[in-house]
């Protein structure tokens, strides 16, 4: 089943799993599959596992060490889970060594640009893609991005890659968009793509919102005089994000605290009617 199949009775919950050194949030300092444990536990619905950091200034790292760190993670969780689980690449070797060990969705931050063969590889491994915009490159992106309409640049260029996935033979309801919040984007760029939400989902692919515990909530506290360095503290503005978004006709939320997102959804569910 694809998970817009799933999606079309609700919004779905994606939990983070980085099995990285150097994860802006986590750090990779936990034990994966216990971490995997604990979110399908807390109510996840997808869990995407990933072995190289998208953080802004992150360095890349080989194909055969990013699956060395994913590919035994994955074995582990679908021996255990029959839930969906999703690999965050951009390496279409990654991708399928991930898929051979039961992965069935991929997630990419360049939306199948990285490599020649990304299209065709997601056309052959039949499973979700996730087409996320992003300016530049993680080393980069944010140094100085720049549009000059964030909403039309970003939806064109999605819309531009989902064709190009079809044309390669990916399948319509395979494909899920996501306008890359906090990837070369300023503050007023994420605000702008967050509020035009329902722009974003009118173009009949499900939308994915992840703004788990971004730097830009950190930015809008501190013009309140508030010091939310530290990650966890930005737990509430996720929540916000979130809601704001599945309000608006995202399909699907990716968090690192899945717990408190589900019951954020819980509890909005039965205000607006839908429990």
């Amino acid at each position: 089943m694809s998970l817009l199949a799933r999606a079309a009775e609700r919004p779905l919950v994606m939990g983070i799993i980085n099995v990285t050194p150097d994860s802006f949030s986590d750090g990779g300092a936990y034990d994966a599959l216990e971490q995997a444990r604990r979110l399908i536990a807390e109510g996840a619905d997808v869990l995407d596992i990933g072995g190289e950091s998208t953080r802004p200034g992150a360095e890349p790292v080989s194909a055969g060490a990013e699956i060395a760190r994913v590919a035994p993670v994955i074995a582990a969780i679908a021996a255990e889970w029959r839930g969906a689980i999703s690999i965050d690449t951009l390496k279409p070797d990654v991708a399928r060594a991930a898929f051979r060990a039961g992965a069935s969705v991929w997630n990419d931050v360049t939306a199948l640009s990285h490599a020649p063969e990304s299209l065709e590889t997601a056309a052959d491994l039949s499973g979700d893609v996730i087409l996320m915009h992003m300016q530049g490159e993680p080393r980069t992106m944010q140094a100085a991005p720049h549009y000059e309409d964030v909403v039309a640049e970003v939806e064109t260029f999605l819309l531009m890659r989902a064709e190009a996935a079809m044309r390669a033979g990916v399948a319509r309801d395979r494909i899920w968009l996501d306008p890359g919040i906090g990837f070369g984007k300023t503050l007023d760029h994420n605000l702008a793509l967050i509020r035009a939400t329902g722009r974003l989902a009118s173009h009949g692919f499900p939308l994915l919102m992840a703004a788990s515990r971004k730097r830009f909530i950190a930015a809008l506290e501190e013009r309140e005089g508030a010091d939310p360095s530290v990650a966890d503290n930005r737990v509430g503005g996720t929540i916000a994000v979130h809601l704001h978004a599945i309000a608006q006709g995202a399909k699907m939320v990716r968090v690192h605290d899945v717990l408190a997102m589900r019951q954020a959804l819980r509890v909005w569910s039965a205000l607006e009617g839908y429990d």
